[in-house]
């Protein structure tokens, strides 16, 4: 029978129902002692007598105890309710803590499996004192070589080096090691390099968490290193830790102040963040440290009108549009005219567009709703053509059936007049 273990169990197994004190616990006791004694059990059931008898009294000695300790030596059903919950949570505390516990057991196990294999096997070479890091993996740092393995047969011989490190023991192999020499101070650079190749076999691998880790080490050991704070806030981009990387970004725009690739770079990760404001701030940054760049000015544009700026749109635009024109652009430019309410800008940057670009679908599609706000229907109608023949669009057929059908309606009026 098991142990009880909160006091609605034991009420229950008593037959009982609060309020109680120790009189009726006793009385309940006895009554059920004349049921569960052993004396008066069927043949072949008195060790389950015995078991459920010993059950009662444990329960019985609880709920006395219980009494005895409340006030006015009776216990009210609130307290019941509140001792069986606070008993229930100590339980699933302690049920809770075991099973981690069990987890870690299991997790250090597989660990010891996994990357100590050699752990009782005798070494086939000693090596005493020994420190070494692990050239792939730095950020366990400096470890203690405990011995020489190796594996395999005489063709295909590997040679392995059993080294305990911060993170536990780990079996590599031993070309990968690199001794230490705590005489010689380690210099910066030497720790930059370290950690910034390693970060890059990750990045390779395409576990940018890890690359991140290890770029932490080399901004340490350097912090104004542009080289690794760029990979730093590509780690970090890459890893979904947006605000990390807006931090990296920013130290790197700090000491990287001449180019406009980090402020490029800070625009793209603060529109992933939504911070649109941000986003355009450093987009005019960067437009400014790269003037004769046309997609900087383009970039800046698309975030002002996302702003609502339709002035600083169009300036940004326009500057694009006379360094190096795009259809992207042009029609961002189209755009930013319409908010702006200029239909003649914005069906001349829409018409520059399909010149630009004759066999672009969106271009003429646009250039052929920009000329349906004129009276310029036959061009309208010419641009729709145009536009379905490249690419069909629902949009611009319906435009088309649209405008086709208000035609007639002009020239009777024109003739009645």
């Amino acid at each position: 029978m098991p142990r009880i273990l909160d006091v609605e169990q034991a009420l229950h197994l008593l037959e009982l129902d609060p309020p109680f004190d120790q009189r009726t616990v006793q009385l309940a006791r006895r009554r059920m002692a004349k049921r569960w004694h052993p004396d008066i059990a069927p043949p072949g059931r008195q060790h389950e007598h015995q078991r459920h008898l010993q059950a009662v009294n444990e329960a019985a000695d609880q709920l006395e105890r219980l009494a005895e300790g409340s006030r006015g030596g009776r216990v009210t059903r609130t307290a019941v309710k509140v001792s069986a919950a606070a008993t229930r949570r100590a339980r699933a505390e302690e049920g809770r803590r075991a099973y981690e516990a069990e987890q870690r057991t299991r997790a250090a196990a597989e660990d010891r499996s996994r990357n100590d294999p050699f752990g009782s096997r005798v070494p086939d070479h000693s090596v005493v004192h020994s420190y070494a890091r692990c050239l792939a993996y730095p950020e366990w740092g400096v470890g203690t070589v405990t011995g020489i393995y190796f594996s395999g047969d005489d063709e295909d011989t590997k040679q392995w080096a059993r080294v305990t490190f911060s993170v536990g023991v780990r079996t590599i192999p031993a070309g990968s090691l690199e001794f230490v020499d705590f005489s010689v101070p380690d210099p910066a650079a030497d720790r930059v390099q370290r950690f910034m190749t390693a970060a890059q076999h990750a990045l390779a691998e395409g576990n940018a968490e890890l690359a991140s880790q290890r770029l932490v080490y080399a901004r340490d050991a350097d912090p104004s290193n542009p080289m690794v704070l760029r990979l730093l806030t590509v780690s970090f981009w890459q890893a979904g830790n947006l605000p990390a990387a807006a931090r990296a970004v920013r130290d790197w725009a700090r000491v990287d102040v001449d180019r406009p690739t980090p402020e490029r770079f800070a625009s793209r990760i603060y529109v992933d963040m939504g911070a649109i404001d941000l986003a355009a701030e450093a987009a005019a940054r960067a437009a400014e440290r790269a003037p004769a760049d046309a997609s900087a000015w383009e970039r800046l544009g698309r975030l002002r009108l996302r702003l609502m700026d339709r002035a600083g749109a169009l300036a940004a635009l326009e500057r694009a549009r006379l360094i190096a024109p795009s259809v992207d652009g042009l029609l961002d430019l189209g755009l930013a005219y319409h908010l702006a309410g200029d239909l003649g800008a914005e069906v001349s940057a829409c018409e520059a567009a399909t010149r630009l670009a004759p066999d672009s679908p969106a271009a003429w599609s646009r250039y052929a709703h920009a000329l349906a706000r004129t009276d310029r229907s036959t061009e309208c109608i010419a641009a729709c053509e145009r536009a379905l023949a490249i690419g069909g669009d629902p949009e611009v057929a319906e435009l088309l059936e649209r405008v086709r059908s208000a035609i007639p309606r002009e020239l009777g009026e024109r003739s009645a007049a």
